[in-house]
């Protein structure tokens, strides 16, 4: 099973010392103190604030509540397609992490979510790319579609090349590795980790390069293997267990286990 929690671009806008500010305590795991910085006045303040909390649920799986809360009050202040798209973009990925880690199923108000989301975002629309990844995470985890996740992630990619969005890219060749390898390509696999791994390192993306670093793990042979896992480890414990679906991923082998 794949996880990710990617909401927004990653990036601060030029020197803007408020989104310095809320990249800083993201990219560390602080999506409660970042969302704290933002008073949710306008629609892109309380969509970027929706977007931290929900970020949280899929990380910690906690915070349900006040990300529902965040999530109803970006709704009410969208007013424009994009804003209302976007929203809905977010509602769809809310319900797609609450499906994902065994909350409750909403995949069907996922994928009617996201739907709405298309529906409302131009196709050159900066979220776009994002709505495409969001899509392909679902055919891919929710309604076991490879194909269509592949498709999905490609287009996400396109598009996060074409506006400069470095997060996202790392994550569409996390997904897109993550295909690779389910298909034995191990090539083109290990480019597509080294490539996320890489752009996170650069970003100081904190909270997203211990399972980047597991990814790849999985495409590597011994002894390269346990080293990324071991740092992998290293980095998960810094951050206080965060995420917590990579505990399992990240487990130590049974005392006598053999490795390959």
């Amino acid at each position: 099973m794949a996880h990710t929690a990617m909401s927004g671009s990653g990036t601060t806008a030029g020197d803007d010392p408020l989104q310095t500010a809320v990249w800083r305590l993201r990219s560390r795991a602080c999506w409660a103190d970042a969302a704290e910085l933002l008073t949710p006045t306008t629609a892109a303040a309380a969509l970027q604030r929706a977007a931290l909390l929900t970020e949280r649920c899929l990380y910690t799986e906690q915070g349900w509540a006040q990300a529902e809360e965040a999530l109803r009050t970006a709704e009410a202040l969208a007013h424009s397609d994009e804003e209302r798209g976007t929203a809905a973009c977010e509602r769809g990925y809310l319900a797609y992490a609450a499906t994902l880690l065994g909350v409750r199923d909403r995949a069907d108000e996922a994928r009617a979510a996201l739907g709405r989301a298309a529906a409302l975002l131009a196709p050159g629309a900066p979220g776009r790319a994002l709505l495409d990844f969001r899509r392909g995470l679902v055919a891919q985890n929710l309604g076991d579609g490879p194909q269509a996740a592949r498709a999905a992630f490609r287009r996400a990619h396109a598009g996060a090349t074409a506006h400069g969005d470095l997060l996202l890219l790392s994550f569409t060749w996390r997904h897109l590795a993550g295909l690779s390898l389910r298909e034995g390509e191990l090539a083109e696999a290990r480019h597509g980790f080294g490539e996320s791994l890489r752009i996170r390192e650069e970003l100081g993306y904190l909270v997203g390069t211990a399972p980047a670093l597991a990814s790849l793990a999985d495409a590597e042979t011994e002894p390269e293997a346990s080293r990324l896992r071991e740092e992998a480890r290293r980095l998960f414990r810094l951050l206080g267990g965060v995420p917590t679906w990579l505990a399992r991923q990240l487990a130590p082998p049974p005392a006598g286990a053999a490795t390959a």
